[in-house]
Order: structure tokens, then sequence, then C-alpha cells
């Protein structure tokens, strides 16, 4: 839902659903293998006009980093405008990221609010859009944890992407 109404808001030709290869803030934590997500990313966004689920972190392998996928975003094409769509709770921490420095050079922010929450400034070296969305009480964890003990998905995820979750039998038993 965010992807689609940023695309709208921005009138973006495209947005890229990046699927990170091993997600460094995620280190810690077990992760379902990159191949599984990226195969529920392309199933739920299947037909939806200009929003495309992309390998390209896989392909390179290794640790993803936001300023390495930018990078060789503009090798490939250093006439392409880049937009970096965030969570307003993701804007909050990007000191935190790995050369922030360079995202901040390479792509405007896009930081992502749910209905009224406040809108995030993440400091005066961001070129920043803010876009609104509506207010879903829903996150990854919990629909995982109702992937996990059977509970319905449905209206809350794709239903394509729901079939991937249950064909690949991914989430089953994990919280």
């Amino acid at each position: 839902m965010a992807a689609v109404n940023v695309r709208h808001a921005l009138d973006l030709d495209r947005v890229l659903l990046v699927v990170a290869n091993a997600p460094w803030q995620k280190s810690a934590q077990p992760v379902t293998p990159a191949a599984d997500r990226l195969a529920v990313v392309e199933a739920a966004v299947a037909g939806t006009a200009g929003v495309e689920a992309s390998s390209i972190e896989i392909d390179r392998g290794g640790d993803s980093y936001t300023a390495d996928t930018l990078e060789h975003l503009v090798e490939e094409d250093a006439g392409r405008e880049l937009f970096l769509v965030v969570g307003a709770d993701v804007a909050a921490d990007l000191h935190t990221w790995r050369r922030p420095d360079v995202v901040a050079r390479l792509a405007t922010l896009v930081v992502v609010s749910r209905g009224g929450s406040p809108d995030v400034d993440p400091g005066p070296r961001w070129r920043v859009e803010h876009v609104r969305i509506p207010a879903l009480d829903i996150s990854s964890s919990d629909l995982r944890a109702r992937a996990a003990d059977g509970r319905p998905l449905d209206h809350l995820v794709p239903l394509p992407a729901i079939a991937c979750i249950r064909e690949r039998g991914l989430y089953a038993g994990t919280t």
C-alpha cells in the first residue's frame, strides 16, 4: 500500500521493492531466506502497475546496505533521480546506517507516515518528501505470527502473497 501511495503522490515512474540479501539490522535473529522473501514480494506486487520486486541486493550477495544499492543504481543510469522510501520509524534511525552521507547525497528521502502520526525530520542533510497513508494497525511481526498459528491473512496481505507463504511453508512455527 505504501509503494502505491508514494508512486501516486510523487508521480514516480516506478517503485522498486528491494529485497535485502542479508539485512544487517537483523543479523542477531533468524531471517527467512532471501529467495523466499523475494518470491513473496513478487507475488504481492504481481499486476501492480509501476511497482516491482527487485533482487539487486540478492544478486550482489553479502550484507545489504542501502548506500551500496543506491551507488549501483547510479552506476546503471547517472541521470536517474532516486527516492528512498522509508517508514517514519526508520527515518528516526538513519544516523545508525552504514554511510548515511552517501544515502543522503544520492536519494531524496520519502518518509511514509501512517494516519495522524507526526512528521519525522531526519535532519538538514536530507532532501525529504512526506507521504501519508491510511493508518493500519498491522506489523510484519504480527503478520508472521498470524501465519505461524494459521490465522487468516486475508485482506491484510495480497492473495498471491498468501498463497506463496502457504506453498513454501513460511513462518510456520515461528513468532
